[in-house]
């Protein structure tokens, strides 16, 4: 009998040593903080996504828990050129090894080349895959070519005509220059 495991309580120690595989197709609406990021609602968008476990040998022997995660979405973004949707790639391809605690995690961190997570029983794989896909936003996000033409200018011809009009403040400070007498010249006496 083949068992089953469900991703929003994964039991990873047992999901790893039975070399599982879990897979899905879940709608984006389902992942709160990722639609929160948004441009526009994606009701029909969907993430698809497959995770992995085994078991390894770890440096003392014993059996050590990785799992694999692929993930990905398209998703409506603000396009930071023209402001208008743009359709985002999201994808995620990363593998994760398991650590007794946060403490061994954090000494581990930093020579490791893999991500590290803390083991356990009831571990919330929807969770893990919107911190990953909300880690794949593009910081700016743009249109290849945007739809409609972008204004690439500061200002428009009013407001360059306006500016012109204005006197300049570095003439007026002339006049005053040209108008005080200077030092030891016959005036200033």
């Amino acid at each position: 009998m083949k068992r089953e495991f469900a991703p929003e309580r994964l039991n990873v120690p047992a999901f790893t040593a039975a070399a599982a595989t879990l897979d899905a197709a879940d709608p984006v609406p389902d992942y709160v903080r990722l639609t929160a990021e948004l441009a526009a609602p994606a009701p029909d968008a969907v993430v698809r996504w497959e995770a992995t476990g085994e078991e390894r040998p770890g440096a003392d022997g014993k059996p050590v828990s990785w799992m694999h995660l692929e993930a990905e979405a398209v998703v409506p973004l603000v396009c930071q050129r023209c402001l208008s949707p743009v359709d985002a790639e999201l994808f995620v391809d990363r593998w994760f090894r398991f650590v007794a605690d946060e403490a061994t995690a954090e000494t581990e961190d930093e020579e490791s080349d893999e991500d590290l997570l803390v083991v356990s029983r009831d571990f919330d794989l929807h969770a893990l895959i919107e911190d990953e896909l909300l880690m794949e936003i593009p910081v700016m996000p743009v249109h290849d070519v945007c739809p409609t033409p972008v204004k690439l200018s500061s200002s428009d011809e009013d407001f360059k005509a306006a500016e012109e009009a204005k006197p300049n403040p570095f003439a007026a400070l002339e006049a005053l220059r040209s108008r005080t007498p200077k030092k030891g010249s016959e005036e200033g006496k």
